[in-house]
């Protein structure tokens, strides 16, 4: 079973940045595409980005407006979510997940229903 865990997330004043980690329990994990996904209090599960297995290719979800940028590093099991610019919306529990249960392409990468496993998530909270 592969396990994710998160980290990275805290309080940041609108404006700032923080860099998000995840670190899968297998290596073998990283020849998967892996995304990001956001639960802001009260509210459902949402897309923020995904990432191919590779890291060649990515996409974002609208909101993002170029301030966020996803990579990997495969030697470390680990992807990484750089945010910048952060505004206050962007408060939510940020979840990585990966393992895709279909093909993986523009059109369902941002289908948080895709991914087969997610780790526990870590709270970014943007505030002055």
């Amino acid at each position: 079973e592969v396990q994710l865990v998160e980290s990275g997330g805290g309080l940041v004043q609108p404006g700032g940045s923080l860099r998000l980690s995840c670190v899968a329990s297998e290596g073998t994990f990283d020849d998967y595409p892996m995304t990001w996904v956001r639960q802001a209090p009260g509210k459902g599960l949402e897309w923020v980005s995904a990432i191919s297995w590779n890291g060649d290719t990515t996409y974002y979800a609208d909101f993002v407006g170029g301030r966020f940028i996803i990579s990997r590093d495969s030697a470390k099991n680990t992807m990484f979510l750089d945010m910048n610019t952060l505004k206050p919306e962007d408060t939510a529990v940020y979840f990585c997940a990966g393992g895709t249960h279909e093909y993986w392409n523009e059109g369902t990468a941002g289908n948080p229903n895709n991914y087969k496993y997610w780790g526990q998530g870590t709270q970014v909270t943007v505030s002055s």
